[in-house]
């Protein structure tokens, strides 16, 4: 099932979620630990996050410190045919720009392609951690717009070796990313929407929002999508707050912002506990709201946790 047409076909709000990878040298039990307890609500598909290779330095025996690339979280493509095969539910795994060339993607496709994954959604991805900006892979694509026209390409059989003697068209259905706040890096929201067309011209069929914790600043982006000329399904995505850190972390690392209501309670809460209580309150009244409204799905941000999920999907869905 292509997720784009079960968001254009909903008469009903659906749900999904996202997973992290766990971590090298892990198993995949801690990923069917978080699944479980969501099948109960039949999830309409399941995102896998891919990530990038991290800069790590090992010290050696000269005493310098030697630089070396890790990937800390692989295993997206085998993760994605498990949850396939165990679960019969559509499963959606990222591609990115970060830390792969243009040959490397395109072997990412086509595994995914051999198990039956028709569903991406393509993405830019972070910067390394050691560099103040994003720089791609030589002979990779620096924004997520080139990656989805190789995978158009691919979808139209023409792969990176013009002579290959087989070139079968792959039948990929890509979304891509939506920033209601604008994208870090963008100089304003104008020229964010301008990417975002061009994404959506170039055949993204759906939209996931980065996550936001004010509905209005939701529905204003929705509003200015229209306007532009965006007129494919948008999801919106929801994170509750677990920890009073996430007051730091999450502006931090996502360029979000987070309303005073709900910083008030979390600077007022005595411990985590009673944090990750009003986190799920306050995602609950965002989710009710929004499946007022009538999006076609509201998509979970898990970050490897589902017990809160659980709780809001329970009484929302």
């Amino acid at each position: 099932m292509i997720v784009a047409e079960l968001l254009r076909n909903t008469k009903q709000t659906l749900f999904s979620f996202e997973l992290l990878p766990p971590l090298k040298g892990d198993n995949i039990s801690a990923i069917y630990d978080t699944i479980n307890p969501l099948m109960d609500f039949s999830p309409s598909y399941i995102n896998v996050t891919y990530h990038r290779e991290e800069l790590v330095y090992k010290q050696r025996p000269d005493g310098l410190l030697e630089p070396r690339k890790v990937r800390k979280r692989p295993g997206t493509v085998g993760i994605t045919a498990a949850i396939m095969h165990k679960y019969k539910v559509e499963v959606v795994p990222h591609m990115i720009c970060a830390g792969f060339n243009r040959e490397e993607t395109e072997n990412a496709l086509i595994d995914l392609h051999f198990i039956g994954a028709d569903n991406i959604l393509v993405l830019r991805g972070d910067a390394d951690k050691n560099s103040r900006r994003f720089e791609s892979e030589p002979d990779g694509h620096e924004h997520a717009l080139g990656l989805l026209q190789q995978v158009m390409k691919m979808n139209k059989g023409k792969y990176l070796d013009e002579d290959m003697l087989y070139q079968t068209p792959t039948r990929f259905s890509a979304g891509v990313a939506g920033y209601p706040e604008k994208h870090a890096e963008a100089p304003n929201l104008g020229s964010d929407l301008q990417w975002l067309k061009a994404k959506v011209d170039a055949g993204a069929e759906y939209i996931v929002t980065q996550m936001f914790f004010d509905n209005a600043v939701f529905i204003s982006f929705v509003k200015r999508c229209r306007e532009a000329g965006i007129n494919v399904p948008i999801v919106p995505g929801l994170k509750p707050v677990s920890i009073k850190n996430h007051l730091t972390i999450l502006p931090g690392t996502f360029h979000v912002d987070i309303p005073e209501a709900l910083a008030r309670e979390v600077m007022a809460a005595p411990d985590n506990r009673a944090v990750r209580q009003i986190g799920i309150e306050w995602t609950e009244l965002q989710a009710r709201e929004l499946k007022a409204a009538g999006v076609p799905s509201i998509h979970f941000y898990t970050m490897g946790k589902s017990d809160n999920i659980y709780e809001i999907v329970k009484r929302v869905f």
